[in-house]
């Protein structure tokens, strides 16, 4: 069994960032004309620093009616908003206070206080946001791929993998000795379009078993992301796809 979703691997991971930018311009185009907003739900870590960073660009930006888009977080750190760990702060700087969007439509997790109050205060938010829907229904997500195969705070072998009705919970990450906040496997599954961003030699043997291994769900979290109504894309540069 092979993960759903089709591999397009690029030469470098500047052209890499460009088309998931060219993408968001596109699905939001879409989502407007469809339904009135676009709601994204964002990445942390260096792959799609620079995304926000292309998105926040006179040749981007102005394609795309920020009044309109709705920025949520894949997961959080345990850490306050200004801290250089934040998921939120790392966006901000890169995106959010370089674009007209409005301040309302920045919807950050709480990463600061008590994870499991701040997982339900999340999931308090998005059920408010999405009304009348038995799961959240994103028109984008952005996700990477971690090393040992985790996505978003998707950890091997923890409970959040495992979660299937909850919306958003917390997670502590014994090797990593902290707390984290993060969307569940269900709300992914159910987003409009999902697109995983991975770079780095590092990232190969990975990125092989994941996407052309046998599904082992407990090693490789990433592979229990299956859209159930939507499309699903790998993104890769060619370093992560030295082994494909």
């Amino acid at each position: 069994m092979e993960t759903k979703g089709p591999v397009f691997i690029f030469d470098t991971p500047e052209q890499l960032a460009k088309a998931p930018a060219e993408r968001f311009v596109e699905y939001s185009r879409i989502a407007t004309a469809e339904h009135g907003l676009f709601a994204v739900a964002l990445s942390g870590g260096n792959t799609p620093r620079r995304v926000y960073e292309l998105l926040a660009t006179d040749s981007f930006r102005n394609r795309i009616n920020w009044p309109m888009v709705h920025l949520f977080f894949g997961d959080e750190r345990s850490v306050p908003p200004d801290h250089p760990d934040s998921n939120y702060r790392m966006v901000y700087e890169a995106l959010i206070s370089r674009v007209a969007i409005p301040a309302k439509n920045v919807h950050p997790i709480m990463g600061e206080g008590d994870p499991d109050e701040n997982a339900r205060a999340y999931e308090r938010e998005l059920k408010s946001f999405f009304a009348g829907l038995s799961w959240p229904r994103f028109d984008l997500t952005l996700l990477g791929l971690g090393e040992d195969g985790h996505t978003a705070s998707l950890f091997p072998g923890t409970d959040a993998v495992e979660q299937k009705s909850k919306w958003v919970v917390a997670v502590y990450v014994a090797g990593l000795e902290t707390f984290r906040i993060t969307l569940t496997i269900p709300v992914f599954n159910h987003t409009a379009h999902i697109v995983f961003l991975v770079t780095g030699k590092q990232k190969a043997k990975r990125l092989a078993q994941v996407v052309q291994g046998t599904p082992d769900i407990d090693e490789r979290p990433a592979q229990k992301i299956q859209p159930v109504n939507g499309s699903l894309e790998w993104l890769v540069d060619k370093a992560a796809a030295s082994l494909l």
